[in-house]
């Protein structure tokens, strides 16, 4: 493909003409980013975002839902798929992706409905499945994700990737719509046994990952096929991003920094103390007052009937820890998109006084973290962090302030 790199006017170079697909979370703002590149290139547009949006010509905006599909999903793949499927051989489909284009971006395979995959979506997150198991079962019950949207293409494809996955893999943000896609459904089909069991799950989608098992349902674009030869895709963001912006704003306050660049993974409340005890090491070799800063993606395993995150559980189980860290300490755990699980909280804070404090009110900490409840904990004490949405989503941040 040309490229598209701006001349000094401000003009793209391609002379190409552009459909433009955008999902995620940060959609609206990437789009707009492309429009003030590419200007009049832009033949036509959809963006796939959290809420309807007035857009200018030629684009056009459709909601879907997250953390699982609705029917606004499905109507906004159907057309992306659409888009696609119409794209002109001299021209180039513009595919800009960032966090939750896999939920808010959907279509089901032929053999299950909508709502066998909600259904299986909300249980693979609720036994605690990272997103890449997720993405894999994800993959394996669409005709949209897992380079099916680039292989419907008629022209060139280049996408571009805010991530929102530990390790950047561009075959797992979004699900992969645009790339070719390494996992099997031999592993989608181990991956609903080992969170859950089959019986867990709608038989449709047991059946379909069964038969695409045994070879009977075709599969994934995988690398190398020739159809996905015109798609080339890039990370253009991520969780190191992040964190790079707060070291610099910790520095501006006065703090040493110090980072954990290896990703905060696994269970949140199993996560949180051996990040502490990483903590402890990383800061002993940096002056105070201190700021250490890391990033990745935890999960959660539901056992409880509470409401949280991960990173309320994760803030949740570090509070019996803080002191650990010696002095005076802070440990915040927060989403970048502003939204921790199924709440309005991007996260929570906890110091030394967390644990006294909840005492003196009559909360037991671990109670409430049996009960996978910490944000009714952290509401009690008023040490939920709120920011907003903030339209992108590039993982998690844990912030330890040190004195």
């Amino acid at each position: 493909m040309r490229s598209f790199r701006s001349d000094r006017q401000g003009e793209p170079e391609s002379p190409d003409a552009v459909r433009l697909i955008a999902a995620g979370k940060a959609a609206p703002a990437m789009a707009m980013a492309a429009w003030r590149l590419l200007g009049s290139r832009i033949r036509g547009g959809l963006l796939i975002g959290m809420a309807p949006r007035d857009v200018p010509w030629p684009f056009e905006s459709i909601a879907g839902g997250h953390p699982v599909p609705t029917p606004g999903s499905e109507r906004a793949g159907r057309r992306a798929l659409a888009i696609a499927d119409a794209l002109g051989a001299d021209e180039t489909l513009v595919v800009l992706l960032s966090g939750g284009a896999s939920a808010l971006m959907a279509v089901p395979a032929a053999d299950v409905t909508l709502d066998d995959k909600r259904a299986t979506t909300e249980g693979l997150l609720r036994a605690g499945a990272d997103i890449h198991a997720l993405n894999t079962v994800r993959k394996h019950l669409s005709a949209i994700k897992g380079g099916w949207l680039a292989a419907c293409a008629g022209g060139s494809c280049r996408t571009f990737a805010i991530s929102d996955v530990v390790g950047d893999d561009l075959s797992a943000i979004g699900s992969g719509p645009t790339v070719a896609d390494s996992t099997t459904f031999g592993e989608a089909l181990d991956i609903l046994r080992r969170f859950g069991g089959e019986a867990a799950y709608p038989r449709a989608v047991v059946a379909r990952l069964t038969e695409g098992a045994r070879g009977a349902v075709v599969e994934t674009p995988k690398p190398g096929d020739r159809r996905l030869t015109h798609a080339r895709a890039a990370v253009i963001g991520g969780r190191r991003d992040a964190m790079d912006g707060v070291a610099r704003e910790a520095e501006t306050l006065g703090y040493h920094v110090g980072r954990i660049d290896d990703p905060v993974v696994g269970e949140a409340r199993l996560a949180a103390p051996s990040h502490l005890r990483a903590v402890a090491r990383r800061a002993a070799g940096v002056a105070r007052p201190a700021c250490i800063v890391s990033s990745g993606e935890t999960t959660v395993r539901v056992a409880g009937r509470g409401k949280g995150g991960r990173n309320q559980e994760f803030a949740l189980a570090s509070a019996a820890l803080v002191a650990s860290l010696g002095g005076a300490a802070a440990v915040a755990s927060l989403g970048t998109d502003g939204v921790d699980g199924p709440t309005d909280a991007a996260g929570a804070i906890v110091d030394q006084t967390t644990v006294a404090r909840a005492r003196s009110a009559g909360l037991s900490p671990d109670a409430f973290l049996d009960d996978n409840n910490a944000y009714a904990f952290f509401a009690a004490l008023g040490d939920l962090i709120h920011t907003g949405p903030t339209d992108t989503n590039v993982g998690d941040l844990q912030i330890i302030l040190l004195a």
